[in-house]
C-alpha cells in the first residue's frame, strides 16, 4: 500500500457563515494542494470536508497518517465517538442528534477505503503544513466572499 500523509484545516468567518478548508498531500515529497469553500457553513463542516476531499483525492487505498487540529475530527476516530454514537442511533452523550451526520457516514466510509492513523496536531503552531492548510482555507474564504459581491 501506498504511505500517504495528509494534512488539512477548515475555517469560518461567522460560525455560521462562509467558510474554507485546505489540505496538503504529501506522497514520497510530492505535495499536492487541495482547497475550497461554501458560503453558508459550520468551522467544524469544514473541518470534516477538508479530510474528505483529501481522502476522496486518493487514487487507490493508501495508508494514510491524517494531520489535523480539529480535536472533533480526530476524537471521533480515535476515541470511538463514532461507535458509541452509532450504537445510540446517531445521538450524542446529551442524548440529542449527532450534527453533520452527511459527512460523518462519508467518513466512515473512506476510513472503511484506507488505513488511516487519525493524529491531532495544535492549531497555529510551528507545523508549516498544518499553518499552509490553515491559510489555504482562509483564502478559499476570501474568495467566496469576493464570489458572493460580485
Amino acid at each position: 500500500m501506498k504511505e500517504v500523509s495528509i494534512y488539512t484545516d477548515g475555517a469560518c468567518s461567522g460560525n455560521p457563515g462562509p467558510g474554507g478548508w485546505g489540505t496538503v498531500l504529501i506522497y514520497e515529497g510530492a505535495e499536492k494542494e487541495l482547497s475550497g469553500n461554501e458560503p453558508r457553513t459550520t468551522n467544524q463542516r469544514m473541518e470534516l470536508q477538508a479530510a474528505i476531499q483529501a481522502l476522496t483525492a486518493l487514487k487507490f487505498p493508501c495508508k494514510v497518517k491524517l494531520y489535523s487540529d480539529s480535536a472533533y475530527l480526530i476524537n471521533a476516530f480515535r476515541q470511538n465517538w463514532i461507535g458509541n454514537w452509532q450504537r445510540n442511533g446517531w445521538l450524542n452523550s446529551q442524548n440529542k442528534p449527532v450534527e453533520n451526520q452527511d459527512l460523518w457516514s462519508i467518513l466512515i466510509q473512506l476510513n472503511q477505503v484506507h488505513q488511516i492513523d487519525w493524529i491531532k496536531v495544535k492549531g497555529h503552531q510551528d507545523n508549516v503544513y498544518n499553518n499552509r492548510c490553515d491559510e489555504l482555507a482562509r483564502t478559499a474564504i476570501q474568495t467566496s466572499k469576493v464570489a458572493q459581491d460580485s
